[in-house]
């Protein structure tokens, strides 16, 4: 089998990112096919993953159509980096973020 999605995802990759140097792709072959692993610097995650993650929707599209080309099933799984902000799935809350107002305090604003 080539390693062509790995290459492909390491060029799509890199044109993306700021430092290309900390991009890594680790491919593993199983009975499910191909998985790629993406690890890239902490401040490109952003760019990677794309607004509300159309970015990575993309790549994982393109990555199915390489794959399809040599008959295989290919996945991509993209690491966050060490210190990442999300929690179970979602950004953690800064501490400087807090309710300006109470609901009672909202509620009185309306005027019912």
């Amino acid at each position: 089998m080539t390693e062509n999605d790995a290459k492909f995802l390491d060029f799509v990759v890199k044109a993306l990112v700021d430092v290309p140097e900390k991009v890594k792709i680790e491919r593993t072959v199983d009975e499910m096919g191909v998985l790629l692993t993406l690890v890239v610097d902490n401040a490109d995650m952003g760019k990677v993953i794309g607004r509300s993650g159309n970015t990575a929707k993309a790549i994982r599209t393109l990555l199915r159509v390489v794959g399809m080309k040599n008959n295989s099933r290919v996945n991509l799984k993209i690491n966050e980096p060490e210190g990442s902000e999300r929690v179970m799935g979602e950004m953690a809350p800064k501490p400087e973020m807090k309710a300006s107002k109470t609901v009672d305090e909202a509620m009185a604003d309306l005027n019912l």
